[in-house]
């Protein structure tokens, strides 16, 4: 009897040792949750993710449309597969302060009134503010598409893979 549980233990504990092994190898896996990026931080990943394009989520903290495509669009596990996989996310707040650094020009903030906007967020919407808006850029960080308004999770996903 006490062989019996020792070969059961035994077996379990392989079977442990297989499973912790594949588990931890490294086998990727997509994200159900969109993995964004900074701007500053996209174009860096660059270098290393050279085939895909950015997905630049441009967005105020104010705009109503734009806080239902964080909850509905953008949380859904479908789109959040989608974007990981095909594009480098990044969320930008077209309000930021902070410059960025740009192919070589240097965008700062606008104020404007009580609000502003940042020059590189105006540039990259085609001089338009208009949010939410999705600007998207080719493998050369070349204007792509310009994708404005509120997209549902299966119209975003429609209109992403026309660029794929």
């Amino acid at each position: 009897m006490k062989k019996a549980s020792l070969m059961t233990l035994g077996f379990i504990l392989l079977l442990s040792a297989a499973f912790y092994s594949f588990a931890s190898s490294g086998m990727k896996t997509v994200s159900t949750e969109i993995q964004w990026n900074t701007f500053e931080e996209a174009i860096a990943l660059k270098a290393s993710y050279p085939e895909k394009k950015l997905l630049v989520n441009v967005f105020t903290d104010w705009c109503r449309w734009c806080k239902v495509m964080d909850d509905k669009t953008f949380a859904d596990p479908k789109v959040a597969a989608y974007i990981n996989t095909h594009y480098l996310p990044v969320k930008f707040n077209a309000e930021q302060k902070a410059a960025i650094e740009f192919k070589g020009k240097n965008y700062q903030y606008m104020q404007s009134g009580k609000r502003g906007m940042h020059q590189l967020a105006y540039e990259l919407m085609d001089r338009s503010a208009s949010f939410p808006s999705i600007v998207l850029l080719d493998e050369q960080l070349q204007d792509l598409s310009l994708l404005k308004g509120y997209k549902s999770p299966e119209g975003l996903i429609s209109e992403l893979k026309q660029f794929n």
